[in-house]
């Protein structure tokens, strides 16, 4: 396989669809068998995909198992989203920050917003004494 499907990150594993499948199937906590219900995919197919020694699917297989998972193909190749010009990557993290986030209710959601805010501004003023 091709080093132009892995991201290398700073732990020294390299991160390509596999891995990045594995991980959204974790992150949304979907049964492989679901996925392939779901994307019309067989089940043995993605399977294969998640094999240690699995190949890469089809453009029309990653278009549809992207699309059942509610993520970019580009997603599931390299770990980040297209972004804008001159835009930073996501941090890996926003994610299940933003999942537990949107797992609070009103009122926490609004204290823990708060709080993000604060830090925020709080930096800003050190930046700003230094």
């Amino acid at each position: 396989m091709s080093s132009k499907y892995y991201v290398f990150l700073s732990n020294n594993k390299f991160m390509g669809f596999k891995e990045n499948l594995k991980a959204e199937l974790a992150f949304k906590n979907i049964l492989i068998k679901e996925l392939a219900s779901i994307s019309g995919v067989n089940r043995r197919t993605i399977d294969n995909y998640l094999r240690e020694d699995g190949s890469m699917p089809s453009a029309d297989a990653a278009v549809r198992i992207a699309s059942a998972l509610g993520v970019t193909v580009e997603y599931l190749i390299t770990g980040h989203e297209q972004q804008e010009r001159g835009s930073s990557p996501p941090l890996p993290d926003s994610r299940v920050v933003l999942k537990n986030l949107e797992a609070l209710n009103k009122r926490d959601r609004k204290i823990v917003l708060n709080l993000i805010k604060s830090l925020k501004d709080m930096e800003d003023i050190e930046k700003k004494t230094k």
